[in-house]
């Protein structure tokens, strides 16, 4: 990624209401001063990184070791399919108190898709290594941010699974009607 022009992060109290927000972090409670302190340690470890309408956040196929939180602006989501036609997955804005690459924070790996902003966009970034660092220090954060991520895994393999059965029944129905 180029490098790109510092900004001035917000406080933690500005960032933390968005923070507790987001699924990732939604089992600490932004009241609690243990949460606090967990929280603030993520904090002290992101950066606030800008991108310009129609610039590429995330790349499908390229390595990453970065999971993003949108935190202003609206992006698009697209993948490529196995003849190379890209397809648009989902357009999601900073409303939605969504974060993206979260795979890059247990292990780095090839990104699954393309996000691009359709709008100016800020992303809060941090990196694996930086958050398991944080995790090292404060295991009770780690095992429920990592609680959301299994989760999240858990439901994602299901909906794949789901969706081969179903291509797997077309393509069943498509041969024994002699196509």
């Amino acid at each position: 990624m180029p490098k790109k022009e510092k900004i001035e992060m917000q406080s933690f109290e500005v960032v933390l209401p968005k923070l507790v927000k987001l699924p990732l972090f939604s089992a600490f409670n932004a009241e609690n001063e243990d949460d606090q302190r967990m929280l603030k340690m993520v904090y002290d470890n992101l950066s606030i990184v800008p991108f310009k309408a129609g610039e590429q956040i995330i790349t499908e196929g390229e390595m990453g070791d970065e999971l993003f939180i949108l935190y202003e602006g609206e992006v698009l989501v697209t993948r490529k399919t196995p003849v190379g036609d890209v397809i648009a997955l989902a357009t999601l804005n900073s409303n939605m108190n969504i974060f993206f690459g979260e795979m890059a924070i247990i292990s780095k790996d090839t990104r699954s898709a393309t996000i691009t902003a359709n709008t100016d966009c800020l992303c809060l970034s941090i990196a694996g290594d930086k958050f398991m660092g944080v995790c090292d220090k404060e295991p009770v954060l780690g095992y429920r941010v990592l609680s959301v991520l299994a989760k999240r895994l858990t439901n994602n393999v299901r909906e794949a699974n789901k969706d081969k059965a179903i291509l797997y029944e077309a393509l069943c129905n498509e041969i024994e009607t002699g196509v």
